[in-house]
């Protein structure tokens, strides 16, 4: 075997006397449209199938949000006549369970983390056809976002189908500030961890009482085939029964992008920070930015049989740049790569090298 004179230099450039260590937070968002597939009628109306659907033409299967109505969600109702193929416009406002087994402010249906079943009532019509109360029987699994509901309308009958939670769950990656909250997020669609959300996110404190209180900025967010899903300013609150969570609505300009109204656009966006530096009851997503000292990376360099381990202590969140050089006394240190510090230490791999004498340093910009 070949051996080589190794030397490993630590290099310094301050730009400051501190820095900022990134945080990781945990990030859930529930769509407050629940989406319902087809259904068929059972007993002496078993020849009528029904839709849900909450755009003017078409059918999308959502159950969305209303304010200031008698019940939480409408959507209006397609119900086809399968053995004349004749549709029935209809309507129904529909309260969703506010079942919160927990007390975290979230309704157990729309966590699928839990097992959820209940019931709730409301009033359908079909003019000219069918109107009166229905009711409805919930029932979803812990762990998914899939469950049944039996739609019953007095009079007429009743339709059993299968509906789903829309969530994504996944790290918030931030920056704390003193007057922004700067980050990025990574999100998988429960039951479908192909379908993705990444993107900036970007939040200002308030001037008056920036822990409790802060306002998300608008940008926008990619999925894993790079369409874009831009989304407006809300307001993010601390919880003060669950402090270390913040919570608001968020609005996308359109969710379901394969249909031509905006639809499933209104969601819930909840932040668990556990990160809590300095002790004092607060996350570090709202309290005042800590600041950590940077040090000197101390550097040790191994050789194995294939390669070099290069193992750096220094400061989680510091970046540093791996130089080489064919001598120590040279002004121009190449830099072969940089590696941002999750641990410490942290061992990087060097690929061996072709001539006998080479030098390392470490270079913190």
């Amino acid at each position: 075997m070949k051996t080589f004179m190794v030397i490993t230099l630590a290099g310094l450039t301050f730009l400051s006397d501190s820095i900022q260590a990134a945080q990781t937070a945990a990030a859930r968002m529930y769509c407050l449209s629940i989406r319902f597939n087809r259904a068929t009628a059972g007993g002496p109306n078993a020849l009528y199938s029904l839709d849900l659907t909450g755009i003017s033409a078409g059918i999308n299967g959502e159950l969305y949000p209303v304010f200031g109505a008698p019940r939480t969600h409408y959507t209006s109702l397609i119900l086809r006549d399968d053995l004349f193929a004749e549709d029935s416009s209809g309507s129904m406002l529909l309260n969703v369970p506010t079942t919160d087994t927990d007390g975290d402010g979230f309704p157990d249906i729309f966590d699928t983390a839990r097992s959820f079943s209940g019931s709730s009532s409301g009033t359908y019509s079909f003019p000219g056809f069918a109107s009166g109360n229905a009711t409805a029987s919930w029932s979803r699994g812990a762990g998914s976002q899939a469950g049944t509901c039996q739609l019953n309308f007095a009079g007429f009958g009743s339709f059993s189908h299968t509906f789903n939670i829309l969530e994504y769950r996944g790290p918030l990656t931030y920056t704390p500030g003193s007057n922004v909250v700067s980050g990025n997020v990574d999100l998988s669609l429960t039951g479908t961890p192909a379908s993705s959300l990444k993107g900036p996110i970007a939040f200002t404190k308030s001037a008056t009482n920036p822990h409790n209180e802060l306002t998300l900025q608008s940008g926008a967010w990619t999925n894993a085939t790079a369409e874009t899903f831009p989304f407006v300013t809300n307001s993010i609150l601390r919880d003060a029964t669950w402090p270390t969570n913040y919570y608001g609505y968020f609005e996308f300009d359109d969710w379901n992008l394969g249909t031509f109204e905006p639809d499933y656009y209104l969601w819930v966006l909840s932040i668990d920070d556990l990160n809590d530096a300095d002790g004092d009851g607060i996350p570090d997503f709202s309290d005042e930015p800590q600041t950590v000292s940077l040090r000197r990376p101390l550097l040790s360099l191994k050789q194995t049989a294939t390669n070099l381990s290069l193992t750096i202590s220094g400061n989680v969140g510091q970046v540093c740049e791996i130089q080489e050089a064919a001598t120590v006394s040279t002004t121009n240190w190449p830099t072969s790569f940089s590696v941002t510090l999750t641990n410490d230490p942290q061992t990087v791999s060097l690929p061996l090298p072709s001539t006998q004498t080479r030098f390392w340093r470490v270079h913190t910009p």
